[in-house]
């Protein structure tokens, strides 16, 4: 059962997925009205999911279920890969690649590959005040509290120099 974003507990489960690249206008749609039209029916075991998603500087997708009354369980999970999986095939869109970092410049998402965050950071490309988005946040209440924070608050600190740290 689809519901607004803000009608979700705090202890609603989060799953963050972002977009290798932005979406256009009608790639946003399409995205939209498929997540709401997969909200709308998903289920757990039978039990409808009270679920919600968001889709923020068309590129990050934030898919959510309220799990105080039925929890997603692997199978309902895994409809939800499916279907992500099957509309970046259609668009050319990949929701699942792990290996980059995206950061907050200027209202637009920069992205950088985890293998050149050390350089970034030690030539001063990157700082660890920069902004970043934080793709590990678990809960609703994690995600309105520290979706966005300074890297040298969150798991990204591990690629800043040393000297950074002290």
């Amino acid at each position: 059962m689809f519901v607004p974003f803000d009608n979700l507990s705090a202890t609603a489960r989060i799953w963050v997925y972002q977009s290798n690249r932005t979406l256009n206008g009608n790639e946003r749609d399409m995205v939209e009205s498929e997540l709401k039209a997969f909200c709308s029916q998903w289920q757990a075991h039978g039990a409808p999911l009270t679920s919600s998603f968001q889709l923020l500087y068309d590129q990050f997708l934030i898919l959510s279920v309220d799990e105080s009354s039925v929890g997603a369980s692997g199978c309902s999970i895994d409809g939800s890969v499916h279907l992500l999986k099957m509309l970046g095939q259609k668009l050319g869109l990949d929701f699942f690649d792990r290996t980059v970092a995206s950061f907050l410049s200027d209202d637009k998402v920069e992205r950088y590959s985890l293998s050149h965050l050390k350089e970034l950071f030690a030539n001063g490309t990157l700082k660890s005040s920069d902004i970043a988005f934080n793709t590990m946040v678990a809960t609703k209440d994690e995600f309105l509290r520290s979706w966005t924070k300074p890297v040298s608050e969150m798991w990204l600190s591990r690629y800043l120099p040393k000297k950074a740290l002290a």
